[in-house]
């Protein structure tokens, strides 16, 4: 009993340190806040600026992404029906050639751009889409998806067109190599070169933002809620927490994008395999739920008296939350895609049709299905992650803790792409060499265990501003070079014709290997 009595003022003296560390941390939330507030705000409400439609507040920036989805699909033919079989072959190797200039292979590529958009968004976007547009915004955000493949294909054929092979082999590409070199073939070299280096700036503010501190942060608020919430051991130790992802994070990107996509290509199909498993046991214990709920998602989707405006406030619901998810048009996801080995642009585009696909169509779906069929969406005072928690209990009791695995899992993933997506911005800004690629690293993981021990509101608010701010540039980028794509597409399709490129011998591919 002495013994344990004489733990009793080192246990107060601790519990009074992790009360002062908490609110010195509230107060410091509190100062950044009342800083940067005043600057970020005004720009925070310019890019998302909204107009009522139907009752309903419209972000104009989900309408400039959705409209180029649809120009690109027309214009394209409807290439992501059409060529959806010969990005699945491309995936497989079927066409890889080793000899080609690149870092990583088609698969690495997807995997790499998947992980920087397969995460929060799938978990909470879509119980939030559900929760206020009702169950008929899975329907618009399926047809957002499927619309947003055409953008992924034009933009990432144009970052393989248009990217630097450096001297050591590696690759920089992207929207600020496309924007840049695109314009200055057709003598618009000075425009051009304003739309990268916005891009750029963009990019590295969402890459430190959204794509890191709000990661790390989310990452924490799990690990403490799944130890015991306010009487968890972590409380207090955001920083703690920081420094350790932070470390697992750099050995990591140290390494560049052949140590990013090595991890990425075994880390994105685990965590997607583990979510849809789960998603798919229980939509097969209510197996006779699901014609029903089909029923809800296409009804609730042309209601004259739908949730949230009527049927243009269901659409927004549903178009908001995918172009939030799968950030087609954003041009994130052709900076990873522009390392990939192949001599052929047009290759890489097709590939990376497929991550709206599987980002919005497959996995988006899955949670918005479960939590239609197990009505979680009408329990009242729900919404985000708690919401698909809630839904997914509903058959797995255990389920928050695969929820804060999944979590953490995406967080870390979403954090080694968007590392990657700033570094090259950072580089194109500063220049290519090591010394440049270390003090944006160094920097990148600092702001990892920020993220963690802080709130830092606005500061997120700003990021994820900058992110979609990156669509404005690349998206007028696209629709001036959305002819250089589609001859990019005629000479491939017409080499594949012709029999100029076919599938590779795989197993004289593996004798020579």
């Amino acid at each position: 009993m002495s013994r344990f009595r004489s733990l009793a003022p080192w246990a107060a003296a601790m519990a009074a340190l992790m009360a002062a560390s908490s609110a010195r941390a509230e107060g410091m939330d509190q100062a950044i806040s009342d800083i940067v507030g005043p600057i970020v705000n005004p720009i925070v409400s310019t890019i998302f600026y909204s107009v009522p439609v139907a009752g309903t507040q419209f972000p104009l920036i989900v309408g400039w992404l959705i409209i180029a989805a649809v120009i690109f699909t027309l214009y394209f033919g409807f290439v992501q029906f059409r060529l959806f079989g010969h990005a699945i072959r491309l995936v497989k190797g079927d066409y890889t050639d080793p000899k080609d200039e690149g870092e990583v292979s088609h698969f690495q590529a997807l995997a790499t751009a998947l992980s920087g958009t397969v995460g929060l968004g799938n978990i909470a976007g879509v119980a939030v889409a559900v929760s206020l547009g009702g169950p008929g915004a899975t329907f618009w955000m399926i047809l957002a998806g499927l619309l947003g493949m055409a953008s992924k294909f034009c933009e990432c054929t144009l970052g393989v067109k248009y990217r630097n092979v450096n001297a050591d082999g590696s690759i920089s590409g992207g929207p600020m190599y496309y924007l840049s070199k695109g314009f200055a073939e057709n003598g618009k070299a000075g425009l051009g070169k304003i739309l990268a280096i916005f891009f750029a700036i963009c990019a590295i503010g969402g890459s430190i933002g959204g794509g890191n501190m709000f990661q790390a942060n989310q990452s924490y608020q799990q690990a403490v809620n799944v130890t015991g919430g306010d009487a968890s051991f972590l409380v207090g130790y955001g920083w703690l927490f920081g420094l350790v992802m932070a470390a697992i994070v750099g050995m990591v990107i140290i390494g560049g994008i052949k140590s990013i996509a090595r991890v990425t290509e075994k880390l994105v199909p685990m965590m997607a395999v583990i979510y849809v498993i789960a998603a798919l046991i229980i939509l097969g214990f209510n197996f006779s739920a699901i014609p029903a709920a089909f029923g809800a998602i296409i009804e609730g989707a042309f209601a004259p008296v739908a949730v949230g405006g009527g049927i243009v406030g269901v659409l927004i619901q549903g178009f908001k939350r995918a172009a939030f998810s799968n950030e087609a048009g954003i041009g994130s996801a052709a900076i990873a895609h522009s390392a990939v080995k192949t001599s052929q642009p047009a290759t890489e585009g097709i590939v990376a049709l497929l991550e709206p696909f599987i980002d919005t169509v497959v996995i988006c779906t899955m949670t918005a299905l479960v939590i239609v069929i197990t009505g979680a969406y009408q329990v009242e005072g729900l919404g985000g992650v708690q919401l698909t928690s809630y839904a997914f209990e509903t058959a797995f009791p255990w389920f928050p803790y695969v929820l804060a695995l999944a979590v953490l899992m995406f967080a870390f993933s979403t954090m080694l792409s968007w590392s990657y997506y700033g570094l090259k911005a950072w580089t194109y800004l500063f220049g290519e060499s090591k010394g440049s690629e270390i003090v944006y690293k160094l920097i990148f993981l600092a702001f990892v265990v920020i993220g963690s021990s802080m709130s830092l509101g606005p500061v997120i608010d700003f990021s994820d501003a900058m992110i979609f701010a990156m669509s404005i540039a690349n998206i007028i980028g696209l629709y001036y070079l959305m002819p250089v794509v589609k001859r990019e597409l005629a000479q491939y399709m017409a080499k594949l014709k012709s029999g100029e490129i076919a599938p590779v011998d795989k197993e004289a591919k593996r004798q020579n290997a």
